[in-house]
């Protein structure tokens, strides 16, 4: 105890000392001014042992913030990330330089296409031009909107790629199946992002009956269209092959191999041997892939940026409707099923298996809080939709998609597009008159059509 209070006095001390030997001398003498202090007694009665203190909870970091305002500011931070993310791939490429102002137009989509180094091949010819220009070829052209869409889609789908060790590129892939619709619908039965048959679709595991079609869920979606594209780079170890034969299929691609003889190796090397519509996906991707990159050189405004942005995913162990979610959380129903469009006629029947709701972030903490309140509403929700009267029609009428006004629109242009009457338009929105304006939304019950 005795040296424990000598070593601690000479601690105290050691700054007085210090402080001395820095002061200044008097040259009148040979000593060191040394300033005076008081006396300090240190009395040490025993060991103290400092528990560490515990880690502050979330929601004491800030004073009087809330999980909700945490979110709130989780969504903030999200959509500006993005906004950065964003800024930093096209910079790159919103400037033309002083050698491309003297380039003709072919050789200048030819330099900025080898530019876009990629392990996608992205060769330049006379059939490509021709798709670029149909992107920026005024009001019909898809690309404002799927710039505007790729803000949420792309994050998703990238994430998903880079998990399966695949091209980034490859997102340009849902550009040309479905201009980024979850919902759109071709001719032929496919349905989705990535356009999957009902029974590709079963075969890469997706879910598919009355009332789920996960070829709808982007994540989902993308996670088996991974799994599809990397068995076929396996088995033709070349993208535009690959990417071929996800458009025709493995078959037709192999006949068009043998009839071109052995030594193709490319989708260019057998391209007078495949199907017709086949013949111009690859120049299709290659174009979206320039359209994408070069937009602002082309002066291409996107349209607003989807309200929701930053999503996130609650898992759900009960059946539920979407509509208990809306009524609860003051949610728009239209936003939820824009954010699951795999859930048909907007029940989640995770009776048996849990399944996966797709919410706005800023919501999370929010649905986690009201959960109770939110599965006591299933009683009122469920009963008319479970209902087997109305189950057909439900059903029925989940079958569309929302379709907003665009200037120059009118009701007879959207009827033609979507293969209906004006007549049927007005039914379904309730409409007086044939008056639209651009920035309404219309719905339209029935398959959005494959651009």
């Amino acid at each position: 105890m005795f040296k424990m209070k000598r070593l601690l006095l000479v601690t105290l001390l050691l700054p007085i000392f210090v402080a001395g030997v820095g002061a200044p001398r008097d040259k009148r003498t040979k000593y060191v001014t040394i300033p005076v202090y008081d006396t300090v007694r240190v009395v040490v009665t025993d060991t103290v042992r400092v528990e560490p203190k515990p880690a502050p909870r979330i929601d004491t970091l800030r004073t009087g913030i809330s999980p909700a305002e945490i979110d709130s500011l989780v969504d903030v931070w999200h959509t500006m990330q993005l906004a950065q993310s964003n800024k930093a791939y096209f910079e790159p490429y919103t400037e033309a330089t002083d050698a491309e102002a003297a380039m003709s137009v072919d050789s200048l989509y030819r330099s900025r296409l080898q530019d876009l180094v990629s392990p996608v091949h992205l060769p330049y010819n006379y059939i490509v031009r021709r798709y670029i220009e149909q992107y920026f070829n005024g009001r019909w052209s898809p690309l404002k909107r799927v710039l505007s869409l790729s803000k949420y889609y792309f994050p998703i789908i990238e994430q998903e790629l880079l998990s399966a060790g695949l091209p980034v590129e490859l997102r340009i892939l849902p550009i040309i199946e479905s201009n980024l619709s979850s919902s759109a619908t071709s001719r032929a039965g496919a349905v989705g992002l990535w356009q999957f048959m009902p029974s590709t679709g079963k075969a890469l595991g997706l879910e598919i009956n009355s009332l789920v079609d996960e070829r709808c869920d982007v994540a989902l979606s993308t996670r088996a269209a991974c799994r599809f594209l990397r068995d076929l780079y396996r088995i033709y170890d070349d993208w535009t092959l690959a990417l071929a034969a996800y458009n025709c299929g493995p078959g037709n691609v192999n006949k068009a191999i043998a009839r071109a003889g052995a030594d193709c190796k490319t989708f260019w090397d057998i391209y007078d041997f495949l199907p017709s519509e086949t013949r111009g996906y690859v120049p299709k991707f290659i174009a979206a892939a320039y359209a994408y990159t070069y937009h602002n050189l082309h002066n291409i405004v996107a349209e607003p940026t989807p309200d929701c942005i930053a999503t996130d995913t609650i898992t759900i162990n009960r059946t539920m409707h979407l509509g208990q979610v809306a009524s609860t959380l003051n949610i728009p129903l239209e936003t939820l099923r824009h954010l699951n469009p795999q859930y048909k006629i907007d029940i989640v029947p995770a009776a048996r298996k849990p399944y996966a709701l797709r919410l706005p972030t800023r919501y999370l903490s929010e649905f986690i809080e009201n959960q109770d309140s939110i599965y006591a509403k299933d009683s009122l929700c469920l009963k008319e939709y479970m209902n087997p009267a109305n189950l057909e029609k439900k059903r029925a009428e989940g079958v569309g998609y929302t379709y907003t006004v665009r200037s120059g629109d009118n009701l007879g242009l959207i009827a033609k597009r979507n293969r209906t009457t004006v007549k049927e338009l007005m039914r379904w929105n309730h409409l007086r008159s044939t008056v639209i304006r651009p920035g309404q939304k219309l719905r339209i019950n029935k398959p959005k059509p494959k651009a």
